[in-house]
């Protein structure tokens, strides 16, 4: 197959879904959606694969009437290259994943004609945006994912008002990214006279231009892929969205946001100045401490996989930033390194993030419950769901041997043997990365202990915990895949490095007998499979010592008050993760600022007896509540004032058209 078949198979198989999706009966809507959704999400996998290995294909839409004048002669191009083929599989694959899921998941509006309509074109969309040729087929793709996402994330709208508010805050700062990125375009445009990409790189703007247009794309891209501080979306929306959903908003959705910084850094404005890298390093690090810290500290394990999202995409973020600093300062090589780090990170991410929200959503579905205090005991009830997490966890707190170690691996294989004394800014960004990446590891390894130790370990703490089932086949096929991909990755890095890194033109990166992954432009090698029986030989001894000394001593249950986790041990005597993560609260108590209330209800015989005492702690987004809160107040303030200018009265509105007029008149003369 050509890639220009793929193309066409992926254009097709999106109108093929929505038709489904329509006409399906609601019996079988689902099954026929969903199977439809996953098919278009494989045939995003073939057609990103084959332009990722280099195959030279596009396709081109002629609107009806463009021909004889009555239409624009704007002819929507899809010509993806390596790159662009990398997303295009990494969203084709999400997406297969999540609409296998959502067969088994999709339920109430999230069901209905609308549900799977939206997420077909947001499938689509998403697949399109990195496929795009020139700027107009680019702003259509990405307007395409935006409204059809915000639409998914109304879905259950019934629910509550906070649901209807998430989806508006949501759709107000995607649209202000769309905004951005057209600026941005426009900008670049208009110097190259030319909406194509091709014609975009071949420009060569001049600094202040480039700059400009710089600043305004960063922004936009920005936006989309929920770094601070235009995150504040991400833990509204995700929460509220169907499980498969926010599933492939996280995976996938915020990659177009990666895709947009490496697009503009990469191909069309490559070899920027130096104060590109360190914007970029001080936006991605702020991402990846700020994001794992509010992550750490959350008991909504959807809010928590929300700002664990934006510490991964800081990240991502950070590797890219690197990768320019080191390349500006004469070491393309290791840049070359660091710029591989920033895509696996990418497919790390992709691939954990669709197993842990898939996995959170069945956990909602079973019990009805997203705060960590109320469940418990899910390892029983929900064993795959708990062994797909439980990889998944390993991958998010990059331990080995999983995908997220590897990415990691190699950033800081980059930033241990960057050139430091080469640049005075790479002399001070490189220790700073190096920080950052040991501050977000460290407390994502406490963050998904949380998560996954409150979730499934220990007694349930609610009725839903208790009576909990694990998900249909379809959602746990689902979570299967994700895990297997998450393990893959961590035990053959080769390969999958070797294929990112020629998709950028790096070089340096080689693999090792047994798919291990070699960076001969550091000196370091990175063999999985020896580190998983080195693994395995130091713990299959102690196992079996455990089971022997277990064996020795039969277990017996005893009735005493303090019998060690006896049979009298209430689940209300268990950790939470509010009390797990309360010393890092208070370690972090300036930087989270948390709200606190204690009321205290005394005897009546007494005031030196307490009846009860109640203490309340709730710990929010700064930057939502100290930035963006007054911002809104400020504008609804302005708003009230503005209609007093409508006071219905023609004279009034006459004199402003003439006021306007004389203006424009005066603005022109001069």
């Amino acid at each position: 197959m050509s890639l220009s078949d793929a193309l066409r198979a992926e254009v097709l198989l999106g109108a093929v879904a929505v038709v489904v999706a329509v006409l399906a009966p609601s019996r079988r809507r689902s099954v026929l959606a969903g199977a439809a959704c996953t098919l278009l999400g494989l045939a995003g996998v073939v057609a990103g694969v084959l332009a990722a290995g280099g195959a030279r294909g596009g396709l081109r839409v002629t609107p009806f009437g463009a021909a004889t004048g009555y239409l624009p002669s704007v002819a929507p191009a899809l010509a993806p290259d390596r790159l662009g083929g990398v997303f295009i599989a990494l969203a084709g694959a999400v997406g297969a994943v999540c609409a296998l899921a959502g067969i088994g998941y999709a339920h109430g509006a999230a069901a209905s004609r609308t549900g799977w309509s939206a997420f077909a074109l947001f499938l689509l969309g998403m697949q399109l945006v990195p496929a795009a040729a020139d700027v107009v087929t680019f702003a259509l793709a990405w307007e395409l994912m935006a409204l059809a996402s915000t639409v998914l994330v109304l879905a259950e709208y019934a629910r509550g008002p906070g649901v209807r508010s998430a989806g508006v805050e949501y759709a107000v700062l995607t649209h202000a990214s769309f905004g951005l990125v057209l600026a941005g375009f426009a900008v670049l445009a208009g110097h190259a006279g030319s909406t194509s990409f091709a014609a975009l790189a071949a420009a060569r703007p001049d600094d202040r231009t480039a700059g400009v247009a710089f600043v305004l794309l960063s922004a936009g891209f920005a936006t989309k892929a929920g770094l601070v501080p235009f995150h504040v979306w991400l833990p509204r929306a995700h929460p509220e969205a169907p499980g498969h959903v926010s599933a492939a908003m996280s995976a996938a959705m915020v990659k177009m946001g990666v895709y947009g910084l490496l697009l503009v850094t990469v191909r069309l404005l490559p070899g920027g100045p130096t104060w590109w890298g360190a914007v970029l390093l001080v936006v991605g690090a702020a991402s990846a401490g700020y994001g794992v810290l509010q992550a750490s500290v959350i008991s909504d394990v959807k809010r928590l996989l929300a700002y664990s999202t934006t510490e991964n995409v800081g990240l991502i973020v950070t590797a890219l930033a690197v990768a320019l600093l080191l390349d500006g300062a004469g070491s393309p090589a290791v840049a070359d390194v660091a710029l591989t780090a920033a895509l696996l990170l990418a497919v790390s991410h992709a691939a954990v993030k669709t197993v842990l929200f898939l996995g959170a959503g069945a956990i909602v579905r079973a019990t009805g419950e997203r705060d960590l205090d109320a469940l418990g005991g899910l390892e029983a009830r929900m064993p795959v769901t708990a062994a797909a997490f439980g990889v998944a966890c390993l991958g998010a707190a990059a331990l080995p041997v999983s995908s997220g170690f590897v990415a990691e691996w190699v950033l800081l294989q980059a930033l241990i043997h960057g050139p430091g004394r080469a640049h005075l800014v790479v002399a001070i960004a490189l220790p700073v990365a190096v920080a950052v990446v040991a501050l977000t590891a460290g407390l994502a390894l406490l963050t998904f202990v949380k998560a996954y130790g409150i979730a499934f370990l220990a007694r349930p703490r609610s009725v839903g915990a208790e009576q909990a089932r694990d998900a249909g086949p379809m959602m746990r096929a689902g979570l299967v895949v994700g895990s297997l991909v998450v393990l893959a990755a961590g035990i053959a890095p080769g390969p999958l490095a070797r294929a990112l890194a020629a998709t950028v033109d790096a070089h340096g990166i080689g693999t090792l007998p047994g798919w291990g992954l070699d960076l001969p432009a550091v000196q370091a090698s990175l063999d999985p499979l020896a580190l998983l029986l080195l693994t395995a030989a130091s713990a299959v001894p102690v196992a079996v010592l455990g089971v022997r000394a277990a064996r020795r001593r039969p277990r017996r249950d005893v009735e005493l008050a303090w019998g060690c986790g006896g049979v009298r041990s209430a689940a209300r005597m268990q950790y939470t993760a509010t009390s797990y993560a309360e010393p890092l609260v208070r370690v972090f108590d300036d930087a989270l600022r948390p709200s606190r209330d204690l009321q205290v209800t005394h005897a009546d015989e007494s005031r030196d007896v307490e009846r009860r005492v109640e203490f309340r702690q709730r710990v929010g987004d700064v930057i939502a509540d100290r930035v963006y809160a007054p911002a809104v107040a400020a504008l609804f303030r302005a708003s009230r004032a503005a209609r007093r200018l409508q006071n219905g009265s023609i004279h009034t509105y006459l004199g402003y058209a003439f006021g306007a007029v004389t203006v424009i008149l005066l603005a022109v003369t001069w």
